[in-house]
């Protein structure tokens, strides 16, 4: 399997310079160095409340969340970091849809940063099913370095997966 699936739709040159700062060991101090805050989401109470203040502060028109909440059953190998689901219920004779997103346990112990990331990655999906351009327009007017998080969380992963256990 490839070290590097993570980045394995960015270029070969920049691949080529990951692989370097892996084997020179400084992918760790380097992203530990930049991303120096940690967070304080620790359950998923906090969690709800964390992604209720970003979607009131940014969506405000958006549909309500029923639920949120770290998942440990999110598989990091499958890409699945976060997801975001609607599900619709018969109440009655009423149809009753309620929408929930599930963030990745990994992003329980990952920077502050990282965290908001895929918190913003997974409230643009309330607007924007597709991963089109007016996703991306919403997530970096949500986050105005979402491109930048994007590619560091994928360095972060890279690392955590090629760190000895």
């Amino acid at each position: 399997m490839d070290a590097l699936k993570y980045l394995a739709g960015y270029p070969p040159a920049l691949q080529l310079q990951v692989r370097e700062l892996l084997a020179q060991g400084r992918v760790g101090p380097m992203l530990a160095e930049r991303y120096v805050e940690p967070h304080a989401v620790r359950n998923d109470g906090q969690l709800y409340a964390y992604v209720q203040a970003l979607k009131d502060r940014h969506l405000r028109k958006s549909v309500p969340l029923g639920k949120v909440a770290y998942d440990g059953k999110l598989q990091v190998m499958k890409h699945a970091l976060g997801t975001h689901a609607a599900t619709s219920r018969v109440h009655g004779g009423r149809l009753k849809a309620s929408r929930e997103i599930r963030i990745a346990s990994v992003f329980r112990d990952a920077p502050a940063a990282f965290l908001k990331m895929i918190v913003v990655h997974e409230l643009a999906h309330l607007k924007e099913f597709e991963h089109n351009k007016a996703f991306y327009q919403l997530c970096t007017h949500m986050v105005p370095d979402y491109h930048q998080l994007e590619f560091d969380l994928r360095l972060y992963l890279t690392h955590l997966e090629a760190k000895p256990a």
